[in-house]
């Protein structure tokens, strides 16, 4: 019988465990891949630092790219999957019951579950995305079209649905992201990558990418992206305030987009926003700890904030039509890869959690 590894967490902070498990038949509903690419996310690492609460062993990861090897006739005619096709695997699986699957919110259901949540030592064994294969619910497939790069559409795989839709919320609310003269978005990992890129395909004028500290990789990275500027925060934000200042007039960033996960950049961001100004906020995804926030700044400035966590399949859709759309930006995605083969898991992680890669991809 064939088998095949996987990377399985096995508690909080310590090495994965590299496991061998057979390949078996998909069941009905499911559809069996071979890796091509997945994702390390922040996600992923927050959970490792036991910041996000799972239940070991378990294996995680949710940015599966793979190309699919079984599928039953019926499910595949039903979903448009087949055989040799290449697909992104959509970790979130919606109840379609509750009131927000009810109302077109299945993103935020109030039952969600998700496909990598299986005990890797029961049958198919293989969940998430740190494995050379996966086993998924058919419906939970995005087929990716033949003239993309399925390694370069790993890339963006999370991130791009997870920026898009908070964009989604934001044209949702009346926010009119697509006039804004100044932007501001709060990290450079993918998320922030992909909001400086999205941004800079709808012609904002001024867009300033932010970092911690100075990174001269992420900063180039974000330039060709289409940044207009890269600050660090090692004065404390002092610059970051002042040009903001500058190109606005005086009055404050039309948009400020938090995708840096350190809870201290939710009041920076609030100062940094004009009156009626929009406060993107998909970045904050763990438990990292508090911060004060000026409420009376909500109040008095009117300010748009907008939560946004989990994406859907239409999301996933939206992100390979946008990849389709901009082909002009393949070769610069491509060059963010940092690929580690899943044996080598442990390193990708910690070299990840060092910020040492743009995007880095276990294949």
């Amino acid at each position: 019988m064939q088998t095949a590894k996987i990377a399985i967490m096995t508690a909080v902070n310590e090495p994965f465990e590299i496991r061998e498990y057979p390949l078996t038949a998909p069941a009905d509903g499911m559809a069996q891949m071979k890796l091509i690419a997945s994702g390390v996310c922040g996600t992923d690492l927050h959970i490792w630092r036991g910041k996000i609460p799972t239940n070991p062993p378990t294996g995680i990861g949710h940015e599966f790219v793979g190309k699919v090897t079984e599928i039953a006739v019926a499910d595949g005619e039903k979903y448009g999957i087949a055989v040799g096709d290449n697909v992104v695997v959509d970790i979130a699986c919606p109840c379609g019951e509750c009131l927000l699957c009810r109302t077109g919110d299945d993103a935020n259901c109030l039952n969600m579950g998700v496909t990598n949540g299986g005990d890797p030592d029961v049958a198919p064994h293989f969940y998430g995305g740190y494995g050379e294969y996966n086993y998924s619910p058919v419906k939970n497939l995005i087929r990716i079209p033949d003239e993309l790069d399925p390694k370069m559409v790993c890339v963006f795989a999370c991130a791009g649905p997870t920026a898009l839709h908070a964009f989604r919320l934001a044209k949702e609310a009346a926010c009119l992201i697509e006039q804004a003269q100044v932007a501001v978005v709060q990290g450079l990992g993918p998320v922030g990558s992909f909001a400086v890129m999205y941004l800079a395909t709808l012609g904002i004028p001024h867009i300033i990418a932010v970092t911690g500290r100075k990174e001269t990789n992420r900063a180039a990275s974000a330039m060709k992206l289409g940044a207009t500027e890269v600050i660090d925060l090692e004065d404390g934000g002092a610059a970051l305030k002042a040009r903001v200042s500058e190109l606005s007039g005086g009055i404050g960033a039309d948009v400020v987009f938090e995708a840096s996960g350190n809870p201290k950049a939710v009041p920076q961001g609030m100062n940094l926003l004009r009156n009626r100004g929009t406060y993107l906020i998909p970045g904050q995804y763990s438990n990292s700890g508090d911060v004060e926030i000026p409420p009376q700044k909500i109040t008095f400035n009117a300010l748009r904030l907008i939560g946004s966590s989990q994406y859907s399949v239409s999301d996933v859709e939206n992100y390979i039509a946008f990849l389709q759309k901009n082909p002009q930006l393949h070769h610069l995605i491509s060059d963010m890869i940092t690929a580690y083969p899943v044996t080598e898991v442990n390193k990708a992680l910690a070299d990840a959690a060092k910020g040492c890669n743009v995007k880095t991809v276990l294949v």
